[in-house]
Order: structure tokens, then sequence, then C-alpha cells
């Protein structure tokens, strides 16, 4: 396992090359690229909890501001009798969470510099590199749309173009004669579009605040951080659907926490992940 103890310098300056880490072979036009253990993201994890630690009030607004809006969507799908796209739109909650989380990044960035955070210098952080965050954030929410757009011709394809109602929604969802390939094809599609997009986003947006480059390479940066780790990527990608599906099962009252979490965990995977450079 990896020490506990000492990972706040290691994350904070990866400058400094740690037992942890190693150079990975990548393009010139890219900056390094590190190789981790594992069991890394544990590390992430619990830098994560220190930086809520040190600045709890803007890492709870946030996550107040996940339960909210998570309330308000059920409610309005509720209103328009859409009840079905709720696990739909659990799921492209995630997709589209590297960019809901763009303070919780510049949070962890502050205090990596030993700067205090505020709301004011948070709110700041788009007039940075705005038009590139833009654009991942298009192609995230390009994402997102397609995959609920999937999920509605999913639903038409095994429920012969009609939904079930909401009191209906588990069982003809969990225990009826077209779960097993309704699961089946969801969680394929779903899959294979949750992969892509954590591929192209994992460390892009951090880089995006972090750096002045442009969308195209962070996205490669990122793309070129989940091959040169593709087990530690895999267990982290666990874990941030770990968290957030334990938060949205708890009625979302546990994403007041898991946002924030995973939210200064990210920054602290591109910081671990790629080196200083283009």
């Amino acid at each position: 396992m990896v020490d506990m103890t000492s990972f706040r310098g290691s994350v904070q300056t990866p400058q400094t090359q740690t037992p942890a880490q190693t150079p990975a072979q990548t393009p010139a036009w890219l900056p390094p690229i590190r190789e981790v253990e594992t069991d890394r993201p544990w590390v992430w994890l619990a830098s994560a909890w220190q930086d809520m630690m040190a600045a709890p009030t803007i890492s709870f607004a946030y996550g107040a501001l996940a339960v909210i809006s998570s309330f308000v969507l059920v409610v309005g799908l509720s209103m328009l009798d859409m009840e079905y796209l709720l696990l739909p739109m659990a799921a492209g909650f995630m997709l589209v969470g590297p960019l809901l989380a763009v303070g919780l990044y510049e949070t962890s960035r502050l205090l990596e510099l030993g700067e205090r955070p505020s709301f004011g210098k948070v709110a700041a952080v788009y007039r940075r590199n705005g038009v590139q965050i833009a654009g991942i954030g298009l192609v995230l929410m390009l994402a997102m749309l397609a995959w609920i757009r999937i999920a509605f011709l999913i639903f038409a394809l095994f429920f012969s173009g009609e939904p079930p109602a909401l009191d209906h929604l588990v069982d003809r969802i969990f225990f009826s004669a077209e779960t097993i390939p309704f699961l089946l094809t969801g969680t394929l599609f779903g899959g294979v579009i949750a992969t892509a997009v954590f591929s192209i986003a994992v460390v892009s947006i951090p880089m995006l605040l972090d750096r002045d480059t442009d969308v195209f390479t962070a996205m490669a940066t990122s793309v070129a951080v989940v091959r040169a780790n593709i087990r530690p990527m895999i267990a982290w990608g666990f874990l941030i659907a770990l968290f957030m599906s334990a938060g949205m099962v708890t009625a979302f009252l546990g994403l007041a926490i898991a946002l924030p979490v995973i939210g200064h965990a990210s920054w602290h995977c591109y910081r671990d992940l790629v080196g200083p450079g283009r």
C-alpha cells in the first residue's frame, strides 16, 4: 500500500519524483506523463479529504448544490411523467461531472499554492482559459445528450414504446422478462460512452485550469494518461462510480460529500500524473 503519511508533498510537487511515480513514454508535443501504482487513487482521496477540511464552506456548498439540483431534476421529471429517465439522467450526471467540479479543482489549486480560497476567487476561474474550458464542456454535454437519446431508444425498444410508470418502474426494470437483455444493452452502450468520456476528461479540465493550453492537447494528454496507467485508471473509475452511486442511492444526500471528494481528488490525480511542460 502507499504510505498515506507523506502523500501531500508528493502530490503537490509532481516535479519531484516519488517511488510511486515513473516517467511514461509520450509524444514530444504532450507534457510528461507519469506511471503510478494501482493503489495510487487512495492517495488522491486522502488529499481530497484534507482539502475539504481546509476549505469546508466551498466544498460543502458544491455538495449542497448537487443535492438540490438532483431533487429539482427528480421533481421536474415526475411532473413531466418521465420518471423512466431518472436512471439515464443519473448516469448522465456522471458524464458531465468533471465540468461541474471546476470550482473544486480551483479550490485545491489555491490550497496547493498556499492561498486562501474564496467564492470570489473560485468564480473567477472561468476567466482563465474560459474558451477552452467551454470547448471541453461542449464535448461532455454532447456525450450526455447522446447517452440520454440512446437510453430513450433502449427503453422504447424493450418496453414497446411505452416506458413504465413510476409505480411499476422498479418491477419492470429489475424483475421482468426484459430485465437481463435491457440491463445488458444499457450497460454496454453506457459503458462505451462512459469509457470514452473518462479517457478524454480524467485530467483535461484541471490541465486547462493550470496551463495555457488548448482543449485538443488537454484531451490528448488525458488519453495518454489513461493508456500509461490502465490499472490505476480502472481503479479510479471504479471509485468514482462507487462514490457517486453511493451518493445517489442515499436519496442524493450523499452527494454532499461524494461530489467534493471526487472533485478535489481529481485535481490531485492530474497533479500526480501530468508533469511540467507544455
